[in-house]
């Protein structure tokens, strides 16, 4: 009968517990998209004074436990959108309160017409990722998404080879729109037209649920898409006047009633690009200077278009397509100018070439949610394709000889990608993630010289994944950890002309052929921590193992260009490069705006660079290709801002800094350095009225140091300004690049032997844009919600 009675009284003491603990929810959505807001802070206060609080989750829901039945003070903040007080009592007749969904507003008071590009770019510091959202300032940077991609932080464009690399590493992957893409990086960044692009979103230390790929993480162009109601949209018309015009042109529409959404995007770039360098190169008898001068006229179209059809509340399929063209025309002029003519003959070589790009993606995406919400799944398949071709004719000559040939380059590749993920959120607020996915990527490459057979390369690799990620949220603290197992098979085959039978004979009688396999079964974890200390500041850790697996182009044998002295070739031999990657990072809101600070630690294995090699056929030229170095360390740190010193003065400001060890072999001599480079970049925002701001942005990249040259500093400053017109629906725009002319590359080197260099390009330019938008309206928003009414309740049709 006692121990009855003690575990009655036990019972009831729980029970007086539980019933003395209230609980808020709640559900917080944007008040013009109506989609759920994640990580908006929920700050409770007595008597002014902050006593608890939560985050919101993906779905935009919180739920905060534990709490006095006492009166609150509540307060909804998300950054960029205007704060929201709430006022609560618990009670023992109350336990629990519903706030039920809350929409906030964004901060800065916008037009009733839809307004696709905004004045000013921002920065979000998000849990996995740092989001840029690109407004004009940004746009007239340039005319196309690498110029635009060098005023990020983080991330620096080569503006001669467009070779892009993320904190400091080339082992960089770049997705557009979220999806792989088959089109050569470099290539890539020169078919985007700026206009085209919405967001960049920087994913340096991704999550197991993302492909493993990109030492330094993952760069995602986010094209233009409005889902607004109604039919709207924007035309953005620019011009680039450097040597000669570009131009630089989108219009983006989108039509949207009933249960169907259709967009679509067009953008366009045309223009001549002219540059010039020279290489002083001191090999022993051989010494030479060679000068470069390019011309090239570049045209590029880019389609988007798509559909969203909402079937009913639990069921979305979506489907896109992307089509890209480019064709480019080009020639160029190298003089090779030898110091000692007697043992070795000056001579000059023209290059007459045409390039016909064209690259295609299939995009289908089903979407199912459960009646629990927050519970989804989702199918999605895309399919990419890009055909790329290369005719050049090549005339070298001198006082002694003279030789034509021609080379045609084709290459197929293909890549086809499908996942099925799974999200299961529990009343813990904990959240299970689960998913599949396999890719089938393959190319297919053919080299003919003077209109013969000469080589051939066919590469394919399967990547099959299972992944599986798990977090929770408390009130301070948030935690997730995932692993994704990935079975990678790779095979090619690099079939060639015997080089010797054909000096020797003219014949090609022989082919050569060599193959190549490769199967690796790799497991990689992710895990983040996260601590709010209060409303103002927040820290976060997080843990990921990447992986970088030889791209294309870094593998294929078939030369990518060539030039008197130097040939760039791939290596078909080259192994994964792994990397252990550790992040810490400390965000703060002060009264001025926000400030986020990052620090890291990446540790590699086979280490993939470039490297210059003397041609073993011909000691008076290069070859440039890829090789694996031993292991590496590398670490920096990042702080980017969003400050708003004044009413009339806001400005991003961003540093950052890398330190790593360069180890190699380069002509079977071992080599060590020890590299850093530091960047730092800063765009003002001038607002004079309502109506008219001034821009001024300003870069400086500090020499940086690699195996077997070190390139020196370069810095730019650039102003601009832009005018709203037309009661608000256009925007006139200008910018003036590089003003004082600084901005161009210069190098020394030691290796294999001494050389120096610069090349220039055109970075003193003017640009004039003009921007227009369309749609939108309290009258016209009326009349499409009377109509979408009465089109979902009749046949269902859009017309």
């Amino acid at each position: 009968m006692k121990l009855k009675s003690i575990l009655f009284l036990l019972l009831l003491n729980s029970y007086y517990l539980v019933a003395q603990n209230g609980i808020i929810t709640g559900k917080v959505i944007d008040s013009k998209s109506k989609s759920p807001l994640s990580f908006v802070n929920i700050i409770l206060k007595e008597k002014g004074k902050t006593v608890g609080g939560g985050v919101t989750f993906d779905n935009g829901s919180f739920s905060i436990k534990g709490l006095g039945l006492k009166n609150y003070d509540i307060d909804i903040q998300y950054i960029g959108y205007k704060t929201i007080h709430k006022q609560v009592s618990l009670s023992t007749e109350n336990r629990v309160q519903s706030l039920g969904v809350i929409a906030l507003e964004e901060e800065a008071a916008k037009l009733q017409e839809v307004e696709i590009v905004k004045e000013k770019s921002t920065i979000e510091q998000k849990i996995d990722r740092k989001v840029i959202n690109v407004g004009k300032d940004l746009i007239s940077a340039g005319a196309t998404a690498g110029e635009i991609l060098n005023n990020i932080p983080s991330v620096a464009v080569d503006p001669q080879t467009n070779a892009i690399s993320l904190r400091g590493n080339e082992n960089v992957r770049v997705l557009v729109d979220g999806k792989p893409t088959n089109v050569d990086v470099a290539q890539l960044l020169k078919q985007i037209p700026s206009a085209s692009i919405k967001q960049v979103e920087l994913i340096t230390n991704p999550s197991a649920k993302y492909n493993p790929e990109g030492m330094s993480g993952i760069i995602n162009i986010v094209l233009n898409k409005n889902a607004s109601k109604g039919f709207n949209g924007s035309v953005n018309n620019g011009v680039t006047f450097g040597k000669t015009p570009k131009i630089n042109s989108s219009i983006d529409l989108n039509y949207k009633v009933g249960k169907v959404n259709l967009y679509g995007n067009y953008g366009f770039n045309h223009g001549y690009q002219a540059n010039h360098g020279y290489i002083n190169g001191y090999n022993p008898t051989k010494e030479s200077n060679v000068d470069f001068n390019f011309r090239n006229k570049n045209t590029s179209h880019l389609y988007k278009v798509g559909m969203d059809f909402y079937i009913n509340d639990m069921n979305t399929i979506s489907f896109y397509t992307t089509q890209n063209d480019f064709r480019a025309t080009g020639t160029s002029l190298t003089t090779v100018d030898y110091f000692d003519n007697w043992l070795n003959i000056d001579q000059n070589q023209s290059q007459d070439s045409k390039n016909k790009n064209q690259s295609q993606t299939y995009n289908l995406d089903y979407k199912h949610l459960f009646n629990k919400e927050g519970e989804n799944i989702e199918l999605e398949v895309n399919y990419n394709q890009n055909n790329g071709k290369e005719l050049s004719y090549f005339n070298t000559y001198s006082n002694a000889f003279s030789n034509s040939f021609s080379n045609n380059v084709s290459s197929l590749n293909k890549n086809t990608k499908a996942n099925l993920d799974y999200t299961k959120p529990f009343k813990d607020n904990s959240k299970l993630e689960l998913g599949a996915e396999t890719r089938i990527e393959n190319t297919s490459n053919g080299f003919d010289k003077n209109a013969t057979y000469n080589s051939d390369f066919y590469y394919e690799r399967n990547i099959n994944s299972l992944y599986a990620t798990y977090g929770k949220q408390w009130t301070k603290w948030g935690m997730q950890v995932g692993a994704r197992f990935e079975n990678y098979t790779a095979k090619a085959t690099f079939k060639s002309v015997d080089a010797t039978d054909e000096n020797n004979n003219g014949n090609t009688t022989e082919v050569i052929t060599k193959p190549f396999s490769d199967v690796i079964n790799t497991v990689y974890p992710s895990g983040y921590i996260s601590y709010k200390l209060n409303d103002k500041n927040t820290f976060s850790f997080n843990y990921s193992r990447r992986v970088d697996r030889p791209g294309i182009g870094q593998v294929n044998p078939i030369r990518e260009w060539s030039t008197p002295t130097v040939t760039s070739v791939g290596n078909p031999y080259l192994v994964p490069q792994f990397t252990n990657s550790f992040e810490f990072s400390y965000s703060t809101r002060t009264k001025i705006g926000t400030v986020n600070t990052v620090v890291f630690y990446r540790n590699l294995t086979d280490e993939i660079t470039r490297v210059v090699e003397i041609d073993p056929n011909d000691a008076t030229k290069n070859i440039l290709s890829y090789t694996n170095f031993k292991n590496n360390n590398s670490y920096g740190a990042e702080i980017s801002s969003n400050l708003d010193f004044t009413k009339w003065w806001s400005a991003n400001v961003s540093a950052d800094i890398y330190f790593r060890t360069i180890r190699g072999t380069v002509s079977n001599n071992f080599v060590e350095k020890q590299a850093q480079v530091f960047n730092t970049r800063i765009n003002n925002t001038f607002k004079a009225n309502k109506n008219l701001r001034f821009q001024w942005f300003a870069m400086y990249r500090g020499n940086e140091r690699s195996l077997q040259m070190d390139r020196k500093y370069m810095f730019r400053t650039d102003i601009g300004a832009s005018l709203n017109v037309l009661k608000g629906k256009g925007t006139l725009s200008a910018r003036y690049s590089d003003i004082f002319k600084t901005m161009h590359y210069r190098f020394v080197g030691d290796l294999p032997y001494n050389q120096e260099g610069a090349f220039y390009w055109e970075s003193n330019t003017l640009y004039i844009g003009f921007n227009y938008r369309f749609g939108g309206g309290k009258n016209a928003a009326l009349q499409r919600k009377q109509r979408d009414k009465n089109e979902t309740q009749g046949s269902g049709g859009i017309m």
